[in-house]
């Protein structure tokens, strides 16, 4: 009861202590440090470093509070799974808000120039603090609803901050991968933006499995038929689809690594194995759908072959000379992270029906279980009188 209360509540205190940590921190780095780390660049990112930090750590004590796995009552290898989705979590919340900092600040910096910069550590305060509350109160509330809607923030942030921050003005002209074909700050912002983003994805794609066959395995345990599954097919064809889809997401977010760690001038091959292999692994997980997840919504297969005619009839134009390959890679880009995020909005609406159901499963096993009724006094009494009397 009143879980969200104490969420919320926990959350205020992570912002009070992240804000006095931020201001704290980013005073004595601007005291101490050398004077050549004090440009503006450098000292943006200790700021959202030291953001970031604030936020992994809240989220860290928010999630394992939360969790009941970290001890050894059902094996070592339960506490270890946990310790490793606490550490792939906080991969995927500290570089966003490493990357959402920097940009937010990269936009202060073009509207306010160095005015803004007496107010750093005040500044940090507030950015350390919303992050300690929001890291905070999604941990307590986690589902993989929440991780993906990270992903849109995440990778918009960090191709933002590349493309304002290269020294190549007309990378647009060609393709992204331009964007990232360099040693500079700007390429580097953007390939590791590709290579956490893959992370990212793969990261959704294990809660969003893992919550499928949690589903299916209350479903078997409350049916009692070990052979049969929503949309039909037997347990082996459960495991089957399971498999394709694992796999299917998995290399999507490893083709998103590839581009990122390979680029295209000194690996032009592999960068083009990873690049164009991606428009494929995407057209056949859209495809697949309806096959591998039959119990989503008819919406979202709609919504998939929608994505799939966009991207082509873009290509196309983009093959006849009426688009550039940059515009067409971003709105196919932009078109896989808004159908992952529905996607795993659907697994968390399924998780949401499976709490439900479980609840009312477990009301009728207690009633079933303890028929006896309320004594004549206590029946006849009203609710709130009996509230009244237990408190």
């Amino acid at each position: 009861m009143r879980r969200h209360q104490h969420a919320e509540a926990a959350g205020l205190v992570s912002f009070l202590f992240c804000s006095i940590f931020g201001a704290f921190s980013l005073t004595i780095y601007e005291h101490m440090a050398p004077v050549i780390w004090l440009v503006s660049r450098r000292l943006f990112m200790v700021f959202a470093a030291i953001v970031a930090f604030s936020g992994v750590i809240s989220f860290v004590i928010g999630y394992a509070s939360k969790s009941r796995s970290l001890t050894l009552e059902h094996g070592w290898l339960t506490p270890i799974r946990r310790i490793v989705e606490i550490l792939a979590l906080s991969i995927v919340y500290g570089s966003t808000l490493f990357l959402t900092s920097f940009m937010a600040l990269g936009v202060i910096n073009d509207v306010m120039g160095r005015a803004f910069f007496d107010y750093m550590p005040a500044l940090c305060a507030v950015f350390a603090g919303v992050a300690g509350y929001i890291t905070y109160v999604q941990a307590s509330l986690m589902n993989a609803k929440t991780i993906a809607s990270l992903l849109p923030f995440f990778v918009i942030a960090g191709v933002s901050t590349a493309g304002m921050t290269s020294d190549d003005p007309y990378w647009y002209n060609n393709n992204f991968s331009q964007l990232g074909d360099r040693t500079t700050f700007a390429a580097s912002m953007f390939n590791w933006t590709l290579i956490l983003a893959g992370i990212c994805i793969i990261i959704v794609s294990y809660f969003a499995v893992s919550e499928l066959i949690t589903a299916q395995r209350m479903r078997l345990l409350w049916d009692g038929d070990r052979q049969s599954g929503e949309g039909g097919g037997a347990a082996p064809h459960f495991k089957i689809r399971m498999g394709v889809l694992s796999g299917l997401l998995t290399l999507s977010g490893i083709a998103f690594v590839g581009i990122g760690v390979f680029r295209y001038t000194p690996h032009p091959i592999v960068h083009n194995v990873f690049a164009r292999g991606l428009p494929g692994i995407m057209t056949m997980l859209m495809i697949g759908l309806p096959l591998l997840v039959p119990q989503l919504s008819k919406v979202i297969y709609v919504a998939s072959d929608l994505a799939i005619v966009i991207s082509g009839a873009a290509g196309v134009i983009w093959l006849l000379g009426g688009n550039t390959l940059t515009n067409v890679e971003a709105m196919a880009g932009l078109l896989f992270l808004g159908w992952f995020i529905v996607f795993s909005r659907q697994i968390a609406a399924i998780e949401a029906d499976r709490i439900q159901t479980q609840l009312m499963h477990t009301q009728t096993s207690a009633i079933i279980n303890n028929p006896e009724p309320l004594p004549s006094d206590e029946a006849e009494t009203p609710l709130e009188s009996r509230l009244a009397a237990d408190r």
